[in-house]
């Protein structure tokens, strides 16, 4: 008789008095995944509380027949069996209608019901989303998801932003693969002024997010697919909203958005261009993954840990905010 490996699993504490730790990457492939021993370390040792892993997985899950998919599956049970292992979609999971990441996960709103596209649940002060950019860019698996999509945050952001909701819980995270901006030297869709992530549809300009992120007081904005990282000074409309000069970052006008695509895979790291928009406040091509740590209903702590520089912190910024909520209210 053969035994399985033996692994523990602590489940995540209810109510919303206290500090969660996560850890937030994307773009980690079976090769090259050089964040993966922290992040093994990290989860066995209970220093985190879950993982957001920002869209593509394995490069790619259906490659060989689903195997590449299996190999990665097994790669990160070291993490995923210690802790939860919360994900969205990206662009390396669109074949066959991403059926191989929609049938390897499980993400299960807060409702109780299962989507892995879009759904939102509740760790500690902070009320957290995941969403699916890809929705825009393979429209040939349909239009309707793409509203279907943006109804459900809609409506998901108005029940989050009730002042009863927002006491309980008045951090409001989103997750979603590809970025509304960035600083890479590429043609990415984050690379143009009319993005389609943050404008929406093209020429008609339905269904964008940003406008609607903005309108209900989102907080932190993560994502991935450039495989490097940039944090950017709080954000609207492509104009800087720090709360001071000196504390750009305490009451800021707008959300801050991380892009945290640099965890590793086989298609190496993305360059920047040299000379950035006054939007992008740091920016390092390095290897590495993100920890956010809610401390509380007023600070939240970001660090970037490098990889390649054995766990060195390259970057580490506290927002504090003692409101939240829609920035337009604000005059």
């Amino acid at each position: 008789m053969g035994w399985s490996s033996l692994f523990f699993f602590r489940a995540m504490r209810s109510g919303q008095n206290w500090s969660p730790r996560l850890a937030v990457f994307g773009d980690m492939g079976n090769v090259n995944a050089q964040s993966l021993p922290f992040l093994q370390e990290e989860a066995q040792k209970g220093t985190i509380d879950a993982v957001l892993h920002v869209g593509d997985f394995a490069y790619d899950m259906d490659s060989d027949n689903a195997r590449v998919g299996d190999e990665f599956m097994r790669q990160i049970e070291p993490v995923a069996a210690y802790v939860p292992y919360m994900t969205c979609v990206g662009n390396h999971e669109n074949r066959y209608n991403f059926s191989n990441y929609v049938n390897r996960f499980s993400m299960v709103d807060k409702s109780g019901n299962r989507n892995n596209h879009f759904f939102s649940f509740d760790m500690g002060p902070a009320h957290i989303i995941g969403l699916s950019t890809e929705f825009y860019f393979f429209v040939e698996y349909g239009n309707t998801q793409i509203a279907n999509q943006y109804n459900w945050l809609e409506e998901d952001l108005k029940e989050a932003t009730k002042p009863e909701n927002r006491a309980k819980r008045p951090w409001i995270i989103t997750m979603g693969h590809r970025p509304m901006y960035c600083s890479n030297d590429d043609r990415d869709d984050c690379t143009f002024s009319e993005s389609i992530v943050r404008k929406g549809i093209p020429l008609v300009h339905l269904f964008g997010l940003e406008d609607l992120f903005y309108k209900y007081g989102v907080d932190l904005e993560f994502w991935a697919h450039e495989h490097s990282y940039e944090r950017l000074w709080p954000v609207y409309d492509r104009k800087v909203y720090n709360g001071s000069y000196d504390k750009p970052y305490t009451n800021p006008g707008a959300p801050v958005h991380i892009i945290t695509g640099s965890a590793g895979c086989q298609e190496r790291l993305d360059p920047f261009k040299t000379n950035p928009a006054n939007w992008s406040a740091v920016r390092y091509k390095d290897y590495g993954y993100t920890v956010m740590t809610v401390h509380n209903r007023t600070h939240l702590n970001l660090k970037q840990f490098s990889a390649e520089k054995e766990g060195q912190i390259l970057d580490d910024i506290t927002i504090v905010k003692n409101y939240h909520g829609p920035y337009f209210s604000r005059g």
